[in-house]
């Protein structure tokens, strides 16, 4: 059987320029490219058979996107086809860098209005978390971001989290307000009662304190539940 002319294409070197994504990132911005395509950046060539972004798509698919490629561990990730240490790392360390990026600096700090911007700061990152992890985001007196503490990891209920270690940084750095936040690693933000009796003690130390508790947040796989809009724990 004669060979076939056709060239299967796995370098993005191979695609038509218009449908290559650095030169369209480069002429449309990165906003414009798929999460496949900014994979594919990453990834720079694909494998025999698959280009760089069917690559990436594959890997979205694999871990169920990028929170999926978040919470993977980097021996998981490596042993994908195609990959290896070094672009498992390159994944890692362009996730990490994104994560890091809204508290990079002071004048960027975003400012809380409502809980659903606490929660678009950590849902992404904390959504991934194979154990429960409680923090505490320090608000100034414009409800600015100072910073994102970690004070807790394991279950959250009230015989275990010491309410003092909630307020520690926030006493020591001056904050006037805090958010608490935890997750649920099963996906499900649905508040225990342990989590009520948690926010009532918090609420409670924050008024001797003089640190207003703004809410407290659970986070849950791609959805979240404010404790404050439910009434839970702030009466």
């Amino acid at each position: 059987m004669p060979e076939s002319n056709s060239k299967s294409i796995y370098r993005i070197m191979d695609l038509h320029e218009s449908d290559r994504p650095r030169e369209r990132l480069a002429s449309l911005g990165p906003q414009a490219l798929t999460n496949a395509e900014l994979m594919a950046i990453l990834l720079r060539v694909g494998v025999k058979g698959e280009s760089a972004v069917a690559v990436g798509q594959r890997l979205l698919q694999n871990f169920s996107g990028l929170s999926g490629l978040h919470r993977a561990p980097f021996t998981d990730l490596k042993k994908q086809h195609g990959l290896g240490d070094a672009k498992a790392a390159q994944i890692k360390a362009a996730i990490e860098l994104g994560r890091r990026l809204t508290l990079e600096s002071p004048e960027e700090r975003p400012t809380i209005n409502s809980p659903a911007d606490a929660a678009a700061l950590v849902s992404y990152e904390m959504s991934a978390l194979e154990q429960e992890h409680l923090r505490v985001a320090l608000l100034d007196r414009r409800n600015r971001v100072l910073e994102i503490v970690e004070v807790y990891k394991g279950s959250v209920n009230s015989s275990q989290v010491r309410i003092g270690e909630v307020f520690k940084e926030a006493v020591r750095k001056n904050a006037s307000a805090v958010i608490v936040i935890h997750n649920h690693p099963s996906g499900d933000p649905t508040p225990s009662p342990d989590d009520v009796a948690v926010t009532r003690a918090i609420v409670q130390a924050g008024k001797l304190l003089d640190v207003e508790v703004l809410d407290h947040l659970v986070i849950g796989q791609g959805k979240w539940v404010s404790l404050k809009e439910r009434g839970l724990g702030f009466a």
